[in-house]
């Protein structure tokens, strides 16, 4: 079994955790493999949220009271965008602007997106190793009452508030998982661990790949979950209310059910400690500890929990 820490994220949620796992594996044992199911082209540029949040998490460059995008960030640029009627319903901070300017001229130049992404978080100092969860682009598209909408349309532009009814996942069919990632589930790493991202949005991308959940299912390393569900609402986001729009149990049992037969572990709150024995009837492995991230220490140490439980689910 090597080093090696296997982790699905997604964003905000998913950034908090891998920040902890960062401070307790060392540098590129830790392989982040980022959704990308929310990119999308703004004012010819390249944004990749999901990319984004793990490396400003890691380069120390979030900003932890707006909960996004970068700390110290600046907005001249919105502003004069705005001023002169342009599109303004996505906020371009000047500093997240950059980032994004760099991976558009590096991707038409060529460049694959975990090239890009590489000597981005280079230039950030970190040293875990992010990877986009797959080279060939995939968009996330959100079924709604209202007809579908592009991710980021439902996301920000319409505040999440269509009911949503599914979801698609354009051009899935044809790409493929990061070579890296599959590399790294083959060699039976320390852990896989689906960090606490939205489990439709966020983490099915990654594992609707082809290819992807037989990787982890062939694996022999243990597979733990961390709930996104804290006494039946989420932490940030839209998740709850996907759940309930799609007629699921809005809890850490809806959270078990939708991973259940993939996962062996599931680390819940201590909110939810009276749902445990049940979902230790479904087949799964539960964890009860406090799972709201507020600070780096508590960040640190829900990662140590998750993975010592990883390993203790391995013997």
């Amino acid at each position: 079994m090597s080093k090696k820490v296997v982790t699905l994220s997604g964003g905000v949620g998913g950034a908090k955790l891998v920040q902890g796992l960062s401070h307790v594996v060392a540098g590129a044992d830790l392989i982040v493999a980022c959704n990308t199911g929310d990119d999308f082209d703004h004012l010819g540029l390249r944004v990749c949220p999901d990319i984004d949040s793990v490396l400003y998490a890691l380069g120390g460059l979030s900003d932890q009271e707006r909960g996004w995008g970068r700390r110290d960030e600046t907005w001249t640029f919105m502003a004069a965008l705005k001023g002169i009627g342009g599109p303004d319903w996505f906020n371009l901070g000047d500093g997240d602007l950059a980032t994004h300017v760099v991976r558009t001229d590096a991707l038409r130049q060529g460049k694959s997106l975990s090239d890009v992404t590489a000597a981005l978080a280079q230039g950030m100092g970190v040293k875990a190793n992010v990877l986009p969860m797959s080279d060939d682009p995939v968009a996330t598209i959100v079924q709604t009452e209202n007809g579908d909408l592009e991710f980021q349309q439902y996301f920000v532009g319409q505040q999440c508030k269509p009911e949503v009814t599914g979801f698609v996942f354009e051009n899935i069919a044809d790409a493929r998982p990061q070579a890296q990632i599959l590399a790294a589930l083959d060699s039976n790493p320390r852990a896989a661990i689906i960090a606490p991202s939205n489990p439709y949005v966020s983490v099915n991308p990654i594992l609707d790949l082809p290819g992807m959940r037989a990787a982890m299912a062939a694996s022999k390393s243990p597979i733990v979950a961390v709930s996104p569900i804290i006494g039946g609402q989420a932490v940030k986001g839209p998740a709850a209310k996907m759940m309930a729009e799609l007629g699921k149990d809005v809890s850490v049992l809806g959270i078990a059910q939708h991973y259940q037969g993939l996962i062996n572990g599931l680390v819940i709150d201590e909110q939810d400690a009276q749902l445990a024995q049940e979902i230790e009837g479904m087949g799964i492995a539960t964890c009860v500890t406090p799972t709201l991230m507020s600070d780096v220490q508590s960040k640190k140490i829900l990662a140590e929990v998750t993975l010592d439980f990883a390993e203790r689910l391995a013997t």
